[in-house]
């Protein structure tokens, strides 16, 4: 609800917040774009190596890098389109629906896979021989098909719960009614945030407690059956154990860069009844659209984390690719 007396200085704030919020969402949206696409399309050639595809967490972030592009094309392209042009997504039912439905579920795949991974990081660090078998890339191809069939389950009520063209939400492109707010909102907080980082944390602490039982002695099932060179062995340990540094940064800077969306929705449904002014709409706005960039970000860092945490493993991997793709080049040239 809001408050019809605004005051002259109000409405100088007002345009104030409204400029401001314009030009972050204007070039903040353009170098995120840029940053995410180049990153993630990074990160989908070095996860292809052969010395890192056939790892079932590594196949993990592989194909998160594929929902992470569909994030950040279905996000940010009509943000930054809006800034010149008029956005049809804002205009045209089912072009809104479509995009949301997209965004949503692609979000929710990407951080249900991560989530994935870590559960793997678990499995493979268990002293339970039993719980390391369950650490193939069979299992975890098995797992994404079913978080894929789930997160589009839970979001197809978006068909019906959004539309175009609405005043006085923070989007033209929004819940039609209150209750469509609430169940959409709290899904999203609940499913695609809360749930997914808390089950993270858990699992990643589980994976510490069981690396330090172990005395740092990560073993993959796959070497407990086979009889393999103990340098062979060394290696794979060390790619489980970038791995895991990899996983535990990645699930942290995801906390970092989506909790403030998910305070900020529980915020707003909490004051939805509450009477404010228009500075304070206007301000609610704002930042609700810069939360809502943050979480491009953590959509777009990836690549930067594997590359500063990864160690040797991943960043040996990048190197190799960049020399293929220079002798391509040069081999074109000739």
């Amino acid at each position: 609800m809001s408050s019809t007396t605004t005051t002259t200085s109000d409405t100088e704030l007002i345009v104030s917040w409204h400029e401001m919020s314009l030009q972050i969402n204007c070039y903040f949206s353009i170098f995120l774009f840029i940053f995410g696409i180049i990153g993630n399309i990074l990160n989908i050639f070095v996860l292809l190596q052969k010395s890192l595809r056939l790892n079932p967490c590594a196949w993990l972030f592989l194909i998160s890098s594929f929902a992470n592009i569909i994030v950040i094309l279905s996000g940010l392209s009509t943000r930054i389109i809006s800034n010149w042009t008029i956005d049809l997504t804002d205009t045209i039912g089912w072009l809104c629906r479509f995009r949301v439905f997209i965004l949503y579920t692609s979000r929710t795949i990407a951080t249900w896979l991560i989530l994935l991974a870590s559960i793997d990081r678990w499995l493979l660090s268990s002293l339970n021989a039993h719980y390391r078998k369950f650490s193939t890339l069979k299992e975890v191809q098995r797992g994404t098909i079913l978080i894929i069939i789930f997160s589009i389950i839970t979001y197809l009520p978006i068909f019906y719960c959004y539309e175009a063209n609405l005043i006085n939400t923070p989007l033209k492109c929004y819940s039609k009614t209150i209750l469509c707010r609430i169940f959409i909102d709290q899904s999203y907080i609940c499913v695609t945030i809360l749930f997914p980082l808390i089950l993270m944390f858990l699992f990643g602490f589980m994976t510490m407690s069981n690396v330090r039982k172990s005395k740092y002695r990560v073993q993959s099932p796959l070497l407990s059956r086979i009889n393999c060179h103990d340098h062979r062995q060394r290696h794979f340990k060390l790619i489980d154990r970038h791995l895991l540094i990899m996983l535990l940064v990645q699930i942290s800077f995801l906390a970092l860069l989506t909790l403030p969306q998910a305070i900020q929705q529980i915020y707003s449904t909490i004051t939805r009844n509450q009477i404010k002014t228009s500075l304070h709409i206007q301000i609610e706005n704002s930042i609700y659209s810069f939360v809502i960039l943050l979480t491009y970000l953590a959509s777009g860092i990836p690549f930067y984390i594997y590359t500063l945490c990864g160690g040797c493993v991943f960043r040996e991997a990048f190197f190799i690719l960049m020399r293929r793709i220079k002798r391509i080049i040069i081999c074109q040239q000739k």
